[in-house]
């Protein structure tokens, strides 16, 4: 999914914090764009946190009518730096990109797709697809991977379940279930599905910050309620959380990792380390696709950084201006 804000790391959002130790990200609706804008709730990146672990990005959209929002319509667009996640409820989405992976994301099933030195692609909702309602997330890749040859992975995770609770794990390792897609940091994401009234506590790493956005329904953490739509923080140091649903049944993602320990630079859809990447990024961007008279410099091979796309495809999004100051580092 394409970011249709130009500074990522500048969005304020609110974050409430009733000294509990659990912080409460606030999301802020954010238009994807077109002549029937998509919106979706975004709680990361904001002003006052910028990373879970290396999570550096979330937005929760839905459910949403095709009919009605148009759906998801995102044409071919690069990345640098980082790996997208991609989570469903309901509903199809076809991924295409210049690795060569052409895929559905479906329903309990993650896609990940790891940008490393640089790729593009496409995303758009199936014409079978009547409710679209998800997630995207971004991890940013550490600087020792960050440079790699970009790939693509698919997993459908078995669900594990107890009294009153089904967990499917994604990313990392929680309650006995692992799964074997690649991080480049130690990550944890699952999906969490509680019947009303039902508590379930999780054993959790203590070197881990851990992010639980709820999707549906009540919750309490930790004794703390979290709204629908929003993102409960949990600093490192925990060894356990307890979740509680009230009186609805509660969908949420958790997601967690050792903190990055990096400073990155986030414009658009590049992670890099300082604002002259993020500049050379651009303008080879825009030379592989002509918006601009410019050259394709700085790549280390003769590859195009942002690789081939099959002919007949909608036309690529030109990147928009940067803004008049320098990007600033953040982590």
């Amino acid at each position: 999914m394409s970011n249709t804000e130009v500074a990522p790391q500048e969005i304020l959002c609110e974050t409430e914090d009733d000294g509990s130790g659990v912080e409460i990200l606030v999301p802020r609706q954010v238009p994807l764009g077109g002549p029937r804008a998509m919106d979706v709730r975004r709680t990361l990146p904001q002003r006052q946190r910028s990373l879970i672990g290396a999570w550096c990005f979330l937005d929760h959209y839905g459910p949403d009518r095709i009919g009605e929002s148009g759906g998801m319509h995102v044409p071919r667009h690069p990345h640098t730096g980082l790996q997208t996640v991609s989570w469903l409820f309901t509903g199809e989405i076809e991924h295409r990109d210049s690795a060569g992976f052409h895929a559905a994301v479906r329903p309990g099933e993650v896609n990940l797709m790891t940008a490393g030195r640089g790729i593009s692609h496409s995303e758009f909702s199936t014409p079978e697809t009547d409710v679209l309602h998800g997630a995207q997330l971004w991890v940013a890749l550490p600087d020792r991977a960050r440079h790699m040859e970009p790939t693509f992975e698919h997993f459908r995770p078995e669900p594990r379940t107890g009294p009153g609770w089904t967990l499917r794990v994604f990313l990392g390792s929680l309650a006995g279930a692992s799964s074997p897609v690649a991080t480049h940091t130690p990550l944890l994401g699952a999906e969490v599905l509680l019947e009303a009234g039902a508590t379930l506590d999780l054993v959790t790493d203590p070197t881990f910050e851990h992010g639980l956005l709820v999707d549906t329904g009540t919750l309490e953490v930790d004794g703390r309620p979290v709204a629908r739509d929003h993102l409960a923080y949990l600093p490192p140091g925990r060894t356990s959380v307890a979740l509680a649903a009230g009186v609805e049944p509660v969908r949420l993602l958790l997601i967690g990792g050792e903190p990055l320990g990096e400073k990155i630079v986030m414009w658009w859809n590049f992670v890099g380390r300082s604002h002259e990447e993020i500049v050379d990024y651009r303008t080879q961007w825009q030379a592989e696709i002509g918006a601009e008279d410019v050259p394709a410099a700085g790549t280390d091979d003769a590859r195009p950084r942002f690789g081939e796309f099959p002919p007949g495809e909608p036309a690529p999004l030109p990147a928009p201006a940067l803004p008049n100051a320098r990007l600033r580092p953040r982590e």
